[in-house]
């Protein structure tokens, strides 16, 4: 679905979905602007699918409690064993001092 359409498209679906969630939490946009520290111009934008910062709709999902929703958006990659192999067999090495090093 999401590949097929357009960035604006994806970005006025967004702004509908936010803008649900937030009728049904019963907060108007004023309040959204400002338990998110937004202008109320910043919710307008992004419920009209327009191009806002992404720390904004951090800030908004926030409010609506959807930021574990972050996890599903860009998930972990997963861990090879091969790369996790790798990553184990590198340990920190201390640094050595020189004599130049005591005489600082």
């Amino acid at each position: 679905m999401w590949n097929e359409m357009t960035n604006a498209a994806i970005l006025q679906t967004l702004g509908e979905r936010l803008k649900e969630y937030r009728l049904r939490r019963n907060l108007q946009q004023a309040e959204m602007a400002r338990y998110a520290g937004v202008n109320i111009s910043t919710v307008s934008r992004i419920e009209k699918g327009q191009n806002i910062m992404f720390d904004s709709y951090l800030r908004i999902m926030r409010v609506l409690d959807m930021l574990d929703n972050l996890d599903e958006f860009i998930p972990e990659p997963p861990r090879s064993p091969l790369l996790m192999k790798k990553l184990m067999g590198k340990k920190k090495q201390r640094i050595k001092k020189t004599k130049e090093d005591n005489y600082e």
